[in-house]
């Protein structure tokens, strides 16, 4: 069998051989997806806590991108929400900008994991 063959069988779902398996693993290399903080998070959320969920997602790469998108836009939205309001404005005072601003990343992030992540 050529190794066109074999991946098309492979491809059409048909049983292979473990020597069929073994040829196919070195043809066809997996695919290393690189995902951005949320992504990363929901993944490791959904193998320890949420088999099911996982299981059931069709493409796992295309929802894990997804959830990364909607957490930069989340982000955006609140940062310029937050940024406006009197408790997170700058006060032109160094240590207390750095203080407002990290309470503000943690409000944040506290919502995109409530809202993207840990559903």
């Amino acid at each position: 069998m050529t190794d066109k063959e074999l991946i098309a069988k492979a491809d059409r779902g048909e049983s292979l051989t473990v020597e069929e398996v073994m040829r196919y693993e070195q043809l066809v290399k997996p695919q290393k997806h690189v995902y951005g903080k949320y992504g990363s998070l929901a993944k490791i959320y959904l193998e320890e806590h949420n088999n099911a969920k996982l299981w059931s997602i069709e493409d796992l790469p295309a929802y894990l991108y997804k959830v990364d998108e909607q957490a930069d836009e989340l982000y955006e939205t609140l940062y310029e929400k937050l940024s406006k309001s009197e408790q997170y404005k700058r006060t032109g005072d160094y240590m207390t900008d750095v203080q407002r601003m990290n309470a503000m990343q943690q409000v944040i992030d506290e919502e995109i994991l409530s809202e993207l992540v840990y559903v």
